[in-house]
């Protein structure tokens, strides 16, 4: 069975690193299941201790529509 959550939001750059901040700290913290917040709700999972972590920053330049940048970052695991 596969659930997916997920939640599209334009932040200042101020709560998105409180954003990542708070889950960074999930992940730091001792507790082996961490909450994560999407949108109106809270999802929580059981992450093993090693983390598959894949990072794609992708820039593209167009002189009629400007510069645009996106970083996607993606963290897996087994359970």
């Amino acid at each position: 069975m596969v659930q997916r959550t997920t939640a599209d939001e334009k932040l200042p750059r101020s709560e998105l690193a409180a954003f990542l901040a708070t889950l960074s700290e999930e992940f730091d913290g001792e507790n082996e299941q961490i909450n994560v917040d999407v949108g109106n709700k809270t999802v929580s999972l059981n992450p093993s201790e090693e983390v598959d972590f894949s990072i794609d920053v992708v820039e593209r330049s167009s002189m009629l529509r400007g510069s645009r940048e996106t970083i996607e970052i993606e963290l897996s695991w087994k359970s």
